[in-house]
């Protein structure tokens, strides 16, 4: 009987891999009749269309199109690493390798464009693969045929963008979802198998025109100028500025190894530039007047070798993102004021320090000869470019040091004219040791470092901090906000707010909207550290253990700054208040980390009149920092001399600020289908008069235990504490969504957003005023969003990504 049953379960078997194996081959007939039949008579289409073509140029026809519909997806963070916002990335092509591998237990070796490949050939050495035509055949027809970039784009042509209905089902559009990168040799079959995924992917069509001009410049040879050299503006501004970086003293190349790793990420703009005129700060091989030829280390403090080696200016000419966006401006007045911190004083360097890791990760040794005050006031001077430097980069892609912070806190910094200890050189220099990060290994056991090493030295740190708060005396609140640095009454880096769009991240001038939950203050050791751990530090290309340690020291850099904050509260209320803030995954790393508390029983401020003295301090600090608010709103709005004032008259904006006010009142469950960032659009009867707005939820995770929560580990405690900040400019480098409005609709559009109870009627209210993906006039929406940043921002403003586009 067995015996019978196993012959039987055999035959089964056979069958089953018989019936498998002839839908396999029924699959590839079906992929070859689909190629064979659409695709040869595509290109001949094609090919027509490109011999009736004039020669088609990069910068006033190819580029505006792939910058509008190709970058905005293949721009910062490109899947397969397709970046197409210059020729150096479209001739390097894509590679299958994953630079955001959460997992990685070994370090992945550096793919960044212009830096670890001086060429194609090397970057096909490196495994990246083709997407235009490089065989020995160069005519029209070999163009198209090789080119992987053709190719999709003529997918999408062919199978154009579904219907909203069965959206959904065509597209994953996770931030970590599996790429697919195919090749020339796997192209037909990633055709026959997701007809649907051409480009633009899960965005609508091209225009007819659009196509026409990337298909005849395709089969042209995709032909890209030159990298353009420094306008004639610039030219005598990099002369002088690499005479300055170069200095040959001790203290001048102190001084400049100091300015290149805090300004080594900048997009650097030259006062009164081209606007769109950018240049990076590099370490070359070569002298000023020849050629640069960029060191390629990874971390900007890594050892760039025996020979010498020079500080160079070099022109960044790919389409500029807003999501890596940080501008830096030099300047005669800027330079003026390095010498006024760092030359001037004096102090002497009698040797200079090496470049060993454990040292050279360490600024508190590296610059101890430089005084600590011009260090302090060098960051104040454009302390958001330096908070910018962390939010809008690597490390704030995903969730590795954005799941540390709330959706939305302000930061000020204490005062360096002020007795803080932590802004005493001798103090710095006792506790250089304990102030060692973990940006000086790679291997996975730093992660066990943590425990060894850096909370051991955080720990003696903070004791230290403490002891010295307990002699400080008490202090009435009018005199304790003498120690917030108030910007001299003209700067507004003073104060800044950052908001989290859950995995991304943005930072604006000024305390905007309503009170958080939380503050940091932060100090001249903290704000450097703050730097070295999450940009100078961080290696995007790192292992589990890197990005695991940067991870949880963060955490130890958050606390320190919330607790500044609520050192300005009573004692009889300070510790309820930081225990309220501290539940879910704080709670968690509180009793893995438990730090000294003495300082909670410690009187430090007195004076407050109410019950409430965090909302209190809020008032005092807005009056404390109120001499650069009304800057702070105008630089946010706009970076253009004449304000960017709008002719409308100022009853009908007030009458939109108080139907967005409404909506900014919004909490808890009302706004549970609502994403994280929303651009809105009110138009006007004259275009140019229309109005903008940003919707940025603020989610509560309060209750979130895991690392790495995501936005369905909420409970429903946490959703009741969303709030809705409400801003009158484009804030955030995401927009998950569009809304367009008319003016005429504004009170009802407030009305509509503010009755939201489910994702029905949500789902009304975006088929009323939203613009989806499947949305034919979804790009002209997008290009006039963009437009309108670089209008107000012509410097600042980059492209947004839609990456993270919501379907609808």
């Amino acid at each position: 009987m067995y015996k019978h049953h196993k012959i039987i379960t055999r035959k089964r078997l056979l069958i089953l891999s018989a019936v498998l194996l002839l839908g396999f081959l029924a699959n590839e007939i079906l992929i070859s009749q689909f190629v064979m039949k659409d695709i040869p008579a595509s290109i001949e289409s094609d090919l027509a269309i490109a011999a009736r073509s004039e020669p088609v140029t990069w910068e006033d026809q190819v580029k505006p199109i792939l910058e509008r519909r190709c970058v905005v997806c293949h721009g910062y963070d490109a899947p397969c690493q397709l970046k197409l916002s210059s020729p150096e990335g479209l001739q390097r092509g894509a590679s299958t390798e994953s630079i955001y591998d959460p997992s990685r237990v070994t370090p992945m070796q550096p793919t960044r464009l212009f830096i670890d490949a001086k060429n194609t050939a090397q970057w096909r050495s490196r495994d990246f693969h083709p997407v235009i035509n490089e065989s020995a055949q160069n005519d029209p027809e070999a163009n198209l045929k090789n080119s992987v970039l053709y190719h999709l784009l003529r997918l999408k042509q062919q199978h154009p963008q579904p219907g909203a209905e069965t959206f959904a089902d065509s597209f994953t559009l996770g931030l970590d979802r599996e790429q697919t990168c195919p090749t020339l040799d796997s192209i037909d079959k990633f055709a026959g198998k997701h007809p649907l995924w051409g480009m633009p992917y899960a965005m609508p069509n091209l225009q007819e025109q659009e196509y026409r001009t990337l298909v005849s410049w395709l089969a042209q040879g995709a032909p890209t100028p030159a990298p353009p050299a420094p306008s004639a503006t610039v030219q005598p501004q990099i002369k002088h500025w690499e005479l300055f970086l170069n200095g040959t003293t001790n203290k001048q190349r102190l001084v400049n190894r100091y300015l290149y790793e805090h300004l080594f990420h900048a997009h650097i703009h030259f006062a009164d530039s081209p606007q769109r005129e950018f240049y990076r700060l590099v370490r070359s091989r070569t002298p000023p007047g020849q050629a640069i030829d960029e060191i390629p280390t990874t971390l900007p403090f890594d050892d760039p070798g025996s020979a010498p080696f020079y500080y160079r200016l070099l022109r960044y000419h790919p389409g500029i993102v807003a999501k890596n966006h940080i501008v830096y401006e030099f300047s005669a007045n800027r330079m003026e004021r390095y010498r006024e911190l760092f030359l001037k004083p004096v102090y002497t360097v009698d040797t200079l320090p090496s470049y060993q890791p454990e040292l050279a990760s360490n600024p508190f040794k590296v610059f101890a000869a430089l005084p600590t005050t011009s260090r302090y006031r060098f960051l104040l001077d454009e302390a958001r470019f330096f908070i910018e430097g962390f939010i809008k980069g690597p490390v704030c892609r995903g969730q590795i040091a954005l799941n540390v912070i709330e959706d939305q806190f302000w930061v000020m910094f204490f005062d360096p004219e002020q007795p803080v200890i932590t802004n005493k050189a001798r103090f710095i220099d006792e506790m250089s040791n304990d102030l060692q990060l973990p940006a000086d290994g790679g291997s996975n056991l730093d992660l066990l470092r943590i425990w060894t090493d850096y909370w051991q030295g955080q720990r003696r740190y903070m004791e230290r901090k403490q002891a010295w708060f307990k002699t400080i005396g008490t202090h009435n609140i009018g005199h304790a906000l003498n120690y917030i640095w108030d910007g001299d009454d003209k700067n507004p880096n003073a104060a800044l707010t950052v908001f989290r769009h859950f995995d991304s991240g943005s930072v604006a001038y000024g305390l905007v909207g309503e009170n958080p939950e939380t503050a940091w203050i932060i100090d001249y050791p903290l704000f450097e550290r703050i730097h070295y751990l999450l940009v100078a530090g961080f290696n995007v290309y790192g292992n589990l253990g890197h990005r695991m340690s940067t991870r949880i020291y963060m955490d130890f850099l958050r606390m320190e700054g919330e607790d500044y904050f609520l050192a300005f509260l009573p004692v009889s209320q300070r510790k309820a208040i930081r225990d309220a803030w501290y539940v879910g995954q704080r709670e968690s790393v509180e009793k893995l980390f438990s730090a000294p508390q003495e300082w909670l029983n410690t009187e430090a401020v007195n004076g407050y009149r109410t019950d409430d003295p965090q909302k209190e301090l809020y008032k005092y600090l807005k009056i404390r920092l109120a001499g650069t608010a009304q800057q702070a709103r105008n630089l946010n709005r706009c970076n253009r001399a004449d304000n960017c004032k709008n002719a409308l008259p100022a009853t009908t904006e007030a009458r939109v600020d108080k139907a967005m006010n409404a909506i900014a009142r919004l909490q808890g469950e009302n706004l549970h289908t609502f994403p994280d960032v929303a651009f809105v659009r009110v138009r006007t009867d004259t275009p140019e008069q229309d109005l903008i707005y940003t919707l940025i939820r603020n989610k509560a995770y309060k209750n979130v235990t895991s690392f790495l929560a995501d936005e369905h580990e909420r409970d429903r405690t946490d959703i009741k504490q969303d709030t809705m900040t409400v801003v009158n400019w484009l804030e955030g480098s995401y927009p998950n969504f569009f809304l367009s409005v008319a003016l005429s609709e504004i009170d009802e559009f407030s009305q509509r957003c503010a009755n939201i109870r489910s994702h029905e009627d949500y789902a009304a209210f975006v088929e009323r005023y939203g613009v989806s993906r499947t949305d034919p006039a979804f790009w002209e929406q997008a290009d006039w969003f963009q437009d309108e940043f670089l209008h107000n921002k012509p410097v600042q403003s980059g492209l947004f990504d839609l990456n993270r586009y919501q379907a609808h």
